[in-house]
């Protein structure tokens, strides 16, 4: 029997991203002895997302939520149907990207039974960069924006190897990484059956940094491949990046992580930070008191996208 991969895309009133994403997924190369199924799980989108993908993509299957779960809620419907499917492998790919006809290459790391997850080599999409003007026409679509995970844990920062940078070969070996980002990240279902799946308390960012730590915790490897190419748009789904919805998240989850995995020293730095935060007006004030008072999951809800 063919060993299954589900691709596992969240769409949240995202269509046109999503309906790119699918058109690149139909041109992926399915590696010999496995099946192939995208799945679109829908967050409750109010524009016709449900119904053009359904008629563009047929062979795509779409979950319906009916209400917007976030980036961990919506994965989790998707993680749950891919084994109600028989997935041995599972990939979360966000919808704000396209994707190499190689990039399941990454299942052949995954096949080392050492290894629990497999990040991708992930570009910014051409013209998408951060700061796409430093680069010219043919260098554009090789900037990274993610060659394998960095966690400085004295200062609990996150950040991505290489982003910026023009892709000259400087990253071409797989290697241990510190953690996988979730814009791309390859799984086999037994390993999620071991650690569990995305913490619902993140709803939206660094709940990939938390499910790196515990695969990694359980005694697996986490390796970046640079075999397995995508090219991401950007914050396609959540708006600009420096939003309030992005700002809100990634102030309270990021206390979340650093209590949960950082050193002594760094939570007490950490501590000094959130009241030090707590007295100003915001958005990041909003984020410290709901991780104080443990307050989880959606509780910022931007008007729109760009919000």
């Amino acid at each position: 029997m063919k060993r299954l991969i589900t691709a596992i895309i969240v769409n949240w009133n995202g269509k046109e991203d999503t309906l790119n994403c699918l058109a690149s997924l139909r041109k992926v190369r399915v590696p010999a002895g496995c099946s192939f199924l995208p799945v679109v799980v829908d967050n409750g989108s109010s524009d016709d997302s449900v119904s053009v993908i359904r008629k563009k993509y047929p062979e795509t299957l779409i979950v319906e939520t009916g209400e917007n779960l976030g980036f961990t809620g919506g994965n989790n419907r998707g993680i749950e149907t891919a084994i109600q499917k028989g997935a041995f492998y599972i990939w979360l790919i966000n919808n704000d990207t396209i994707v190499d006809a190689n990039v399941l290459s990454a299942i052949s790391v995954l096949d080392n039974p050492d290894i629990g997850a497999v990040g991708s080599k992930i570009y910014f999409a051409p013209d998408h960069e951060y700061h796409h003007d430093r680069y010219v026409k043919n260098e554009r679509g090789k900037v990274f924006w993610y060659a394998g995970g960095c966690i400085d844990w004295a200062n609990m920062y996150a950040s991505h190897r290489g982003v910026d940078e023009v892709d000259h070969g400087q990253y071409n070996n797989i290697t241990d990484t510190d953690f996988i980002t979730g814009c791309s990240f390859f799984v086999r279902a037994d390993t999620l059956g071991t650690v569990g799946r995305l913490d619902d308390t993140f709803y939206l960012y660094y709940e990939d940094l938390d499910l790196s730590m515990r695969i990694k915790k359980s005694g697996f490897r986490i390796v970046y491949d640079p075999s397995s190419i995508v090219w991401h748009v950007n914050a396609g789904s959540s708006g600009k990046p420096g939003n309030p919805l992005q700002r809100y998240y990634q102030t309270r989850n990021r206390m979340i992580v650093g209590m949960r995995y950082a050193p002594f020293r760094t939570k007490v730095a950490l501590v000094r930070e959130a009241l030090s935060l707590a007295v100003r007006s915001g958005v990041e004030r909003k984020a410290i008191l709901d991780w104080a008072f443990h307050r989880w999951n959606k509780q910022y809800v931007p008007k729109n996208k760009n919000n």
